[in-house]
């Protein structure tokens, strides 16, 4: 591949290939590297006693009229997603609360990561490449290229560009803590729990019911706050967010297994109502862009650089 007249997306989560996908379907030369082994980004998740268990990510929804709506459609119609619940739980510190209804959210029995390697299929991937400096013009450590689409958060888009004038969403910390039991011991209709005024929760999923495979396990994504004081040191977590999911849900005994899993930068504080920015032949994307901030978001914001870059209209 001539890589003066390719485009290059860096970051393999759903918006850096919704934008490679993009440009590669209106005939434009493009590679998508990632630094990491796998596709999925903040989608990701691990494989987990046997089962995958999505650490990122919980669901994703498509708003009616979305250009997002056509591909859950076919998600849906291979298999690949479901439809899993309108309704969730919230709770406060007395407990269980009540209950909120919303738009369809969807799993997927695959974890969401498969999503994003569909999306990915018959491109031209580069897993494993650590990109070390973008500059306009652009180029690529050093590499001349037709573009470049960061598709990442804010302070891994600044380090790149070695460039203090990179707008920053604010972006906010989280642990994911995956618990497993021998067997199902909460409510069967809890689908996930919305956890306010906590020093420790905000938010529990329960995976066997997302993922539609009744599996006993939950998954606790810290708040900001807590989740600060154990990056360094994800695993130090378990033993306070097993405690507050027991007292929670008012499980009687621990979990036969947990996996707790970092995310420096999980979601935008104040992401922009803009889809991207374009300068210099260098262009940003992910789930800063497109409020709020959602997985939809992501491959809108993805999807419409890809476009812009490919001189295509906007959806």
């Amino acid at each position: 591949m001539d890589s003066a007249r390719s485009t290059v997306v860096v970051g393999g989560g759903i918006s850096g290939v919704a934008c490679a996908r993009a440009l590669a379907d209106r005939g434009v030369s493009v590679r998508l590297v990632d630094r990491g082994r796998r596709l999925g980004g903040r989608m990701g998740g691990r494989t987990l006693h046997g089962r995958p268990v999505d650490l990122g990510a919980s669901y994703l929804t498509a708003g009616e009229g979305s250009p997002f709506a056509p591909v859950v459609e076919d998600w849906v119609r291979r298999g690949l997603a479901r439809p899993w619940t309108d309704t969730f739980t919230v709770a406060g510190p007395g407990g269980i609360e009540r209950t909120t209804s919303g738009p369809v959210r969807y799993g997927t029995p695959g974890g969401l990561r498969s999503l994003v390697v569909d999306l990915a299929t018959g491109l031209d991937v580069e897993l494993g490449r650590a990109v070390t400096s973008v500059t306009p013009g652009p180029q690529v450590d050093g590499e001349a290229v037709a573009a470049v689409a960061l598709a990442m958060p804010d302070p891994q888009a600044a380090r790149l560009l070695a460039s203090d004038d990179v707008p920053d969403a604010g972006w906010q910390p989280s642990l994911a803590v995956a618990l497993g039991w021998p067997d199902r011991r909460w409510p069967a209709d809890l689908h996930g729990v919305f956890v306010h005024d906590s020093p420790v929760l905000e938010w529990v999923a329960d995976d066997g019911d997302r993922r539609g495979d009744a599996a006993p396990v939950l998954v606790a994504h810290t708040t900001p706050a807590f989740a600060a004081e154990h990056l360094a040191d994800p695993d130090s977590a378990v033993p306070a967010v097993t405690a507050a999911v027991r007292a929670l849900l008012g499980i009687d005994a621990d979990p036969g297994w947990s996996h707790a899993h970092r995310w420096s930068f999980a979601k935008p504080a104040a992401p922009r109502e803009a889809p991207f920015a374009l300068a210099d032949g260098v262009g940003r994307c992910g789930d800063g862009w497109c409020a709020p901030s959602k997985v939809e978001s992501a491959w809108r914001s993805g999807d419409a650089l890809g476009r812009a870059l490919a001189g295509a209209p906007p959806t």
